[in-house]
Parts: structure tokens; C-alpha cells; sequence
């Protein structure tokens, strides 16, 4: 639900600059006064821990947690009347599940059921968003939940998670639209959880994320290579956080929200690594911190929806918020 007396007005625009960024970000990256937030219609259904996938100047709102237990919910926003329908709800009941979209249809990877962080799934689901239809693909090799997901070269890649035992796993697979099957790669070089993996010129980023629970964060940044199939470090995030919301926008690697709970904080931060200059960017923050958003770009805008408002999955206040980010 939506803050009372938090926002005027949804058409308002609130531009952030440096005074607002004061102490909320490491030393490293230079802060730019640039970057507007504005709220866009909230989604039918406030939730957190969702994943987001635009489609044909749609974005589509996918699984997600309600009061600790997961949900199936579709729900269709249109960016250009801004406005929200609800589809035909998932085949399972999901959170924590990774997203792709590959021809035009959006591939959910993994996610848990039911109790918070248990029973990692390894099933995998396509939608058309044109017939508004689902059909079962071939699963993982194991189950998997807060697992990243990324698309290069029209296939899908699933890196980490959390496995039906609750640890923490460096698996590395890829997809094939083509054969439906999937292929093991080289592992992470160390296994984490709730992580931003953003695919972006030949390369799949592996950014912040968590070792074994709630209670880590880290600023790893690891770059795959899937034509040598080799992993390399990058610049690490400047902010270390896990849970992010995450999305490619004008050639940035966006990495949005997160938590760290041991500081009782859900981060606002909007920080972006620019992969023309190998080096990252801190952007305007969002109006307020979250994490278990989700995340996507039209490419005019990056837009982030629902999560909660506090640190841990039971953690306050869930949020049918949905923002609408730009650069000029």
C-alpha cells in the first residue's frame, strides 16, 4: 500500500541531488545531480520479493510474497495509459523467481514456495503475453530461489540462489530457447544469493548480493564471459547490499533498493556501473529505501515495483509502488 501524505500527487517529479545523497553512499563513485523520480498508478496487488518484465510497452508483474506466503499473480501495466490489468495468473505460486524475456515471451526461472526461503524450485515457465498463456519448459538441474537471471544471445542464463536445503549455491546454467535444454557452466568463483546479474555486451554482470543469509551483504562484482566460459572481477558496487532490484538502462548496469538487516535498513541507494567507462555512477536515490523490488526498462525509463519498505521478508510494510526513473 502506499504511504498516506508521502506523495501530493503521482505526476510529481522529485529531482535528486547531491545534498540529498550526503552520508547515504560510500566514497567512490562521483554523485551527479541528475536523474527524476516520478510515481507512476500503483500495482493492483502490493507485493514484495516479485520479479518485472516489459514486453511490447507492457510490464508485467510476476509471483512475488504476500504476508509470508507466495502468490501467482500476473498483473499487465501499460506505459502508455498507465494503467494496470490483471493476466492469467502464474502455473505455481512464486517468490524469489528469476525473469527473462526471449522472442517476445517472458521465461520465470526457479523461486521458492511457501516459507521464506525453503523449497527452492527448479521449474521452469513460459508466458505469452499475446495469448496470455503459460506452458511448462524444461526444469533446472536442481532447485533454485533468489536466483539471477539474464539474457545474451537469445539464451537464459541462471547464476546462484538458494537451493531446497537453504545454502547458498554457485551454480552456473544456461538455457536453449531452441532445444529446451539446460547446460552447466563454470560456477561462480563464490557462491551468493539475492544478487543483481545484468547481461550487457557479450558479458553477464554478477553484482552485491549475500554468502549465507540476511545477515551479509557484499560488493562483489563478477563479470562471466560465456564465450571462454571464465569468470573476472570488476569494480566492486560502491555500496554493498543484497536484495536489489536491478535492470540494464542507456548502456548502465542499474543496481536499485536492498537490505542489509544487521543495520535495520533498506537501502535507497541508485547506483550504476557505466560499462563504456568501467566505472560506477551514483544517481539519484529513490523517494524512499526498499528492497525486493522488481525492475525493468522500456529504455526511455527504468521502472521499479513493489517491495518492502524494512529490512527481511517479514519486514513491514509491502508496497504496490510503482516509480518511474530517468536520465536525460
Amino acid at each position: 500500500m502506499q504511504t498516506p501524505g508521502f506523495f501530493a500527487t503521482r505526476a510529481m517529479a522529485i529531482v535528486l541531488g547531491v545534498a540529498a545523497l550526503a552520508g547515504q553512499c560510500q566514497a567512490g563513485p562521483a554523485v551527479e545531480a541528475t536523474g527524476t523520480w516520478v510515481q507512476k498508478a500503483p500495482m493492483p496487488t502490493p507485493r514484495a520479493e516479485l520479479s518485472l518484465a516489459q514486453v511490447g510497452g507492457k510490464l508485467y508483474a510476476l509471483g512475488g510474497m504476500i504476508d509470508g506466503a507466495s502468490v501467482a499473480r500476473n498483473e499487465a501495466y501499460d506505459i502508455a495509459t498507465d494503467t494496470w490489468r490483471v493476466r492469467e495468473p502464474m502455473p505455481r505460486a512464486l517468490d524469489h523467481l528469476g525473469v527473462a524475456v526471449v522472442n517476445g515471451k517472458i521465461i520465470t526461472v526457479g523461486g521458492f514456495v511457501g516459507a521464506v526461503h525453503k523449497d527452492g524450485q527448479a521449474a521452469v515457465f513460459e508466458y505469452d503475453p499475446a495469448a496470455n498463456t503459460w506452458r511448462t519448459l524444461a526444469p533446472m538441474s536442481a532447485g533454485r530461489g533468489s536466483v539471477g537471471v539474464a539474457v545474451l544471445d537469445g539464451k537464459v542464463y541462471a547464476i546462484g540462489g538458494r537451493n531446497p536445503a537453504n545454502a547458498t549455491v554457485a551454480t552456473n546454467e544456461v538455457y536453449d530457447p531452441a532445444t529446451n535444454t539446460w547446460t552447466a557452466l563454470a560456477p561462480l568463483p563464490k557462491a551468493r544469493d539475492h544478487a543483481a546479474v545484468i547481461a550487457a555486451e557479450g558479458k553477464i554482470h554478477v553484482i552485491g548480493g549475500r554468502f549465507t543469509g540476511p545477515g551479509d551483504r557484499t560488493d562483489l562484482h563478477d563479470i562471466y564471459d560465456p564465450a571462454s566460459n571464465t569468470w573476472t572481477s570488476g569494480p566492486p558496487l560502491p555500496t554493498a547490499r543484497s536484495g536489489l532490484a536491478y535492470a540494464l538502462y542507456k548502456g548502465l548496469a542499474v543496481v536499485l533498493g536492498g537490505e542489509f538487516p544487521q543495520e535495520k535498513r533498506a537501502f535507497a541507494e541508485n547506483e550504476a556501473f557505466d560499462l563504456k567507462t568501467n566505472t560506477w555512477r551514483t544517481l539519484a536515490p529513490m523517494p524512499r529505501g526498499r528492497h525486493a523490488a522488481g525492475a525493468a526498462s522500456d529504455g526511455r525509463l527504468l521502472y521499479v515495483a513493489g517491495g518492502f519498505f524494512l529490512p527481511g521478508d517479514m519486514g513491514g510494510e509491502t508496497t504496490g509502488e510503482l516509480m518511474a526513473f530517468s536520465l536525460p
